[in-house]
C-alpha cells in the first residue's frame, strides 16, 4: 500500500522515449512528469471535446496533476470531482503553486492567470491527455484486460507466467503489485488512475516489455481510469455480489463491467474471452459487438475452451483441457474447482494471443501461486493453515467447499467484513462460513471509520448456529484462538486480507500481515509446555 505523497522514480532512457518521474498518491491524487522535451498544452489538448478554451497554448507542460497539494511549477491541473471533495475548490491553490493550466468541467470566467480548458468530461480528458503525455504506450504493448468479481489476481499472475517467453517481458498491473518489467512496485489500487496507468505502461515499454496484463476493476471502469486504453484481449471471469455500496445494484455492477467489451470505453477488444458457466457471462456474449472474436470458456460442454474429467486433491488439481484443435491433461498446484476455472481463463488469454495450450502444460505445473491466494503457512505444524483474500460470500463458499472436500479433520475459519463497504453482504458472508465451517471466529477486517460493533451486528444476522461462531474484536487474538483449537488433520483458513500487510482503523493504517502473524503464533504454540 503506497503512502500519500510517496514518490517513485520510474524513469529511464530509451530510444525515442522521454525519461519521466511518476508520483503515486492515495485517492487519485497522483502526478506524473516528463522531461526534458516537454509537450506543449496545444499538443496535449488538440481535438479534445471542449466547451471553452481561454489562454496561450504554447506553454510547455511538465506534469499532470490531480491533487493541488502536489502541483509544482509547470503542472497541468485537472480539477476532478470526487466522493469526498471537489478539485474545483483548489484551483487557486494549484495556480499559486505554479500550475500552467487548468482543466475543469466548470466555467471560470474569474480565472485569468493561466490557460483554462473547460470540458464536458474531466476524467475522459485526463485519460486522453495522459495517453498523449506518455507517448501512447498502449500502442506498443499487447495488453490483456482481466475483469470479474473473483479470481482476477490469480488469472493475471498465471497469464503473465504463461505469456512470458523471456524474463521481464510481460508487465502486470493489479491488486498485489505493479510489475513494470525490471522493477516491482507496491499496489495502491487494483486499477490505478489513468495518469498512473499510462506512466507505468510507458515504463514497461522502456524496460523492454512486449505484453502486459491489467486487472480492471468496476470502479476503474466507472471512474474512467481505463478510458481509451487499447486492450486487444479482454477476459470476463464472473460476477457475484460485491461493491453494491458503490454500484447500487447488480445490474449497474454488470453494466459497468460490460463496458470493457462493448466499446463504451473508446475501443473494443479484438478478442473477448468470456466465462459462460457464469449467467452474466452468457448475457455478455450477446452484447459483444460484431467483429470481436468471442472465445468462451468454462466446464460446460458448449464452451470453446473447457475443463473435463476434473480431479481435486490436497496438493493440487488435474483436468483435461479441451479446445477446438486438441486436448491435453493438465496438472496444477492450485487448489479447488474455482482455480481450475482460473487456470482455464489464464490459458485462454495465452490462446487468444496465439499460443497452443498443449505447449503450456509444463508452465502451468511450475506456477508457484499468488501471494495471499490460498497461500500455505508452513512452520512444522500437524495441521494446515491457509491465508486467502476471499471477502465475498461467493468467494468464501467456493473456498470452503473446496477445503471441505480435501480436509480430513475440522475446518476452522477466521474472517471479517470490511468497514465503510456494502453492509448487505455481511450476513451472507457469515451464512456462507456457517454452512461449511466446524467453528469460526468473526473479527476485524479493515473496519476503517465504521464502528466494529455495527459490523458485528450486521454479521450476526447471518448466524444460524450460534454455538459454532465467536466474535472477537482483535484479529491477532482471533487467529491465536483458531490455532490453539487446531489439531492434526484440521485446516485453518484465515480469510479476507490475503496479501495485505496492514489493517485500516479510522484514519490509521496499522501493520498487520495474516501470514506473518500466523507463523509467529504457530511457533509460539509449538514451544508452549502444554502444546
Amino acid at each position: 500500500m503506497a503512502l500519500p505523497g510517496m514518490e517513485l522514480l520510474l524513469g529511464g532512457l530509451r530510444s525515442g522515449r522521454r525519461p519521466f518521474v511518476c508520483s503515486f498518491g492515495m485517492a487519485g491524487g497522483g502526478a506524473s512528469s516528463v522531461g526534458p522535451q516537454w509537450p506543449s498544452l496545444d499538443e496535449l489538448i488538440k481535438d479534445l471535446p471542449a466547451v471553452n478554451f481561454r489562454g496561450e497554448g504554447k506553454t510547455p507542460v511538465r506534469a499532470l496533476v490531480t491533487d493541488s497539494r502536489r502541483v509544482a511549477p509547470g503542472s497541468l491541473f485537472f480539477a476532478l470531482g470526487g466522493l469526498r471533495t471537489d478539485g474545483n475548490l483548489y484551483i487557486e491553490e494549484a495556480i499559486d503553486r505554479g500550475a500552467v493550466g487548468i482543466v475543469s468541467e466548470s466555467p471560470a470566467e474569474s480565472i485569468r492567470q493561466v490557460p483554462y480548458l473547460q470540458v464536458e468530461d474531466c476524467r475522459a480528458a485526463l485519460a486522453e491527455v495522459a495517453r498523449r503525455f506518455h507517448g501512447r504506450p498502449d500502442d506498443e504493448l499487447d495488453l490483456f484486460a482481466v475483469t470479474g468479481t473473483n479470481g482476477k489476481t490469480t488469472v493475471s499472475f498465471l497469464a503473465q507466467h504463461l505469456l512470458a517467453d523471456e524474463p521481464h517481458t510481460v508487465g502486470l498491473i493489479g491488486t498485489v503489485h505493479y510489475d513494470l518489467g525490471k522493477r516491482t512496485l507496491p499496489s495502491y489500487k487494483t486499477t490505478p488512475e489513468s495518469l498512473d496507468i499510462y506512466s507505468m505502461l510507458s515504463q514497461m515499454v522502456s524496460e523492454g516489455c512486449k505484453q502486459a496484463v491489467v486487472e480492471v476493476s468496476s470502479h476503474a471502469i466507472q471512474q474512467q481510469r481505463v478510458d481509451g486504453v487499447r486492450f486487444p484481449v479482454a477476459a470476463f471471469l464472473n460476477l457475484t455480489q460485491d461493491h453494491i455500496d458503490y454500484h447500487r445494484n447488480m445490474e449497474a455492477y454488470f453494466e459497468a463491467k460490460s463496458r470493457l467489451f462493448t466499446g463504451a470505453l473508446g475501443s473494443v477488444p479484438k478478442v473477448a474471452l468470456i466465462n459462460i458457466d457464469d449467467p452474466y457471462g452468457r448475457r455478455l456474449v450477446g452484447m459483444v459487438p460484431e467483429g470481436v472474436k468471442v472465445i468462451t470458456y468454462g466446464v460446460c460442454a458448449d464452451a470453446d475452451l473447457r475443463a473435463e474429467h476434473i480431479k481435486l486433491g490436497a496438493q493440487g488439481s488435474s483436468f483435461d483441457l479441451v479446445w477446438p484443435e486438441g486436448r491435453v491433461r493438465v496438472e496444477t498446484p492450485l487448489l479447488g474447482h474455482y482455480n481450475v476455472a482460473n487456470t482455464v481463463a489464464a490459458v485462454g488469454l495465452a490462446y487468444a494471443h496465439g499460443k497452443s495450450p498443449a505447449d503450456l502444460v509444463e508452465r502451468i505445473a511450475s506456477f508457484k501461486g499468488v501471494p495471499g491466494r490460498m497461500e500455505k503457512v508452513v512452520s512444522g505444524q500437524p495441521y494446515q493453515v491457509l491465508v486467502d483474500y476471499a471477502h465475498t460470500d461467493d468467494a468464501l463458499s467456493n473456498a470452503l467447499t473446496m477445503l471441505r472436500e480435501i480436509t480430513a479433520g475440522r475446518l476452522l475459519v477466521v474472517f471479517g467484513c470490511g468497514g465503510d463497504r456494502d453492509r448487505t453482504k455481511r450476513p451472507k458472508m457469515t451464512g456462507a462460513v456457517q454452512n461449511f465451517a466446524d467453528y469460526a471466529w468473526a473479527t476485524a477486517d479493515n473496519p476503517r471509520k465504521e464502528d466494529l460493533k455495527q459490523i458485528f451486528d450486521d454479521m450476526r444476522q447471518g448466524v444460524s448456529v450460534p454455538e459454532r461462531i465467536a466474535f472477537v474484536d482483535d484479529r491477532r487474538r482471533a487467529i491465536s484462538l483458531a490455532l490453539q483449537e487446531a489439531g492434526p488433520g484440521d485446516c485453518v483458513l484465515i480469510a479476507g486480507k490475503g496479501h495485505e500487510t496492514y489493517q485500516e482503523f479510522s484514519d490509521t493504517v496499522v501493520p498487520f500481515d495474516d501470514r506473518q502473524v500466523a507463523r509467529e503464533l504457530i511457533n509460539l504454540k509449538a514451544i508452549e509446555p502444554d502444546a
